[in-house]
């Protein structure tokens, strides 16, 4: 592993995606990944294993959804290795970030990224989405990796706003899960995210409840 390649493919890749970010905010985000590429030999937190992938399908990966968040506070559900969360607590310091997984593995690996990187704007839970009970429901819930769309709301429904929004990142688009949704649940926006140095479709789905189904 290279930190030069990194570096290099970090700079590059935010550059195509018309993202700045100044010096010390790209020196975190390869802090991180070299936390994830460290723990995931022995937590199986990701299954990209070649590292010059890894600024690609982790980094700007999650970043692809930046212009998607609008909310001051973000829950990432099956957070896993903290894809997209930590990336995104990492360039919005200013918002905060909740970290659910069942996994207790990887929330141990989440807390310790919180703990060396200094995120102040990142909470971690351990728990399953159908135990949690936050104080007041999120106005958007993401997801990357987590399970089908019917799964989702039925799990998660309960976490989200009436209002809210799911941002459920996909690879190819996935026609059977949006056919599954449960009724009072639909697609409200459907995005092609381009990722550079990624090959393979990747999509974003906004999932809201209809508008009649809103209290």
């Amino acid at each position: 592993m290279s930190d030069a390649l990194w570096q290099r493919q970090l700079a590059e890749g935010l550059a195509d995606m018309g993202l700045a970010l100044d010096e010390s905010v790209q020196a975190r985000l390869l802090a991180f990944l070299a936390l994830l590429n460290k723990w995931n030999r022995a937590y199986n937190l990701t299954a990209v294993r070649d590292s010059k992938q890894m600024v690609s399908r982790q980094l700007l990966d999650s970043l692809s959804i930046l212009p998607f968040v609008s909310t001051d506070h973000l829950l990432d559900v099956g957070a896993g290795g903290g894809l997209p969360g930590i990336p995104l607590a990492i360039v919005r310091p200013q918002s905060r970030f909740t970290l659910l997984d069942s996994n207790s593995k990887k929330t141990r690996f989440l807390t310790q990224c919180v703990l060396e990187l200094g995120l102040k704007n990142v909470e971690v839970i351990h728990g399953r989405a159908e135990q949690c009970q936050p104080s007041q429901p999120f106005q958007q819930i993401s997801s990357r990796a987590f399970t089908a769309l019917d799964n989702m709301v039925n799990w998660c429904g309960e976490l989200l706003a009436n209002d809210g929004e799911f941002l459920a990142m996909k690879g190819q688009f996935p026609d059977d899960e949006v056919a599954a949704l449960p009724e009072h649940w639909q697609v409200s926006h459907q995005q092609t995210l381009s990722v550079p140095g990624s090959e393979g479709d990747r999509h974003l789905l906004i999932v809201r409840r209809s508008p009649d189904s809103r209290l």
